[in-house]
């Protein structure tokens, strides 16, 4: 039975898990930073084709596009991530001073939160002495509860790099057929079309990675992802075929 369980459940083990660190995943940053490379990246291979224009100038405004709008979005993972800590931070304070300055009142706030989970009468006010009997472990409940904050978060620097390893890494296979044709000479629309079928590919394997994130099976998420990267694409293409005549 425990073969089919996501970990064990003897008391060792249970102790061993809530009592340790938490333990942040990455993945959700390596994903959305992959799929954003993928269509970014692409959007400008299409746009140059719709455009008319000379394949190798995908791999000089690709390459740029990648630097660029990489470190762009890893940036904003940064700053969106160091600043859920700032305010949790923030919060912890407020907390602090409210139990300071109004004890009476915060300690009412946990016995309500305690007998809206169900506790009554002496089982109550034991909870509520309990949890305020330690100023850290009351604040971390009106955080929790009161707030709906998490009491923990990932690192802003991990994250902010793992997107932009995952945007750059992954956002580099639609320029790989361009990269080639310029070792290998070929027909612009050969490495076009195999620009294309590497990138539905790269689409496909990042929208099935993002179905650990959300409760779908794994073939329409990585369906839904090389749809909606396809109709991406087809506006950047789109939008180079309206503005050929002004490169022309």
């Amino acid at each position: 039975m425990n073969s089919t369980l996501e970990h064990s459940h003897d008391s060792v083990s249970i102790a061993s898990r809530i009592t340790g660190a938490a333990k942040h995943s990455y993945l959700r940053d390596f994903v959305y930073g992959a799929i954003d490379g993928t269509v970014t990246t692409f959007a400008v291979v299409t746009s140059i084709a719709g455009a008319g224009l000379d394949p190798q100038i995908v791999i000089v405004l690709g390459s740029a596009s990648l630097v660029g709008d990489g470190f762009s979005m890893a940036a904003s993972n940064y700053l969106g991530t160091r600043t859920d800590q700032q305010l949790l931070e923030k919060a912890r304070a407020m907390e602090k001073r409210h139990i300071q300055l109004v004890p009476e009142g915060e300690r009412e706030e946990v016995r309500q939160i305690f007998a809206a989970k169900g506790f009554e009468g002496e089982d109550l006010e034991r909870a509520v002495e309990i949890i305020t009997s330690s100023e850290k472990r009351w604040i971390d409940t009106m955080l929790v509860d009161e707030l709906g904050l998490s009491l923990e978060s990932p690192s802003a620097f991990k994250a902010a790099i793992t997107t932009f390893l995952a945007f750059c890494i992954v956002g580099l296979l639609p320029l790989l057929a361009f990269v080639y044709g310029l070792i290998v000479p070929a027909q612009s629309a050969s490495m076009y079309i195999a620009s294309t079928i590497m990138t539905a590919i790269a689409f496909f394997l990042v929208g099935t990675a993002k179905s650990y994130f959300v409760d779908q099976k794994w073939y329409w998420s990585g369906l839904e992802t090389l749809v909606i990267g396809g109709i991406a694409a087809g506006l950047a293409y789109i939008a180079g075929m309206l503005l050929k005549g002004i490169v022309a």
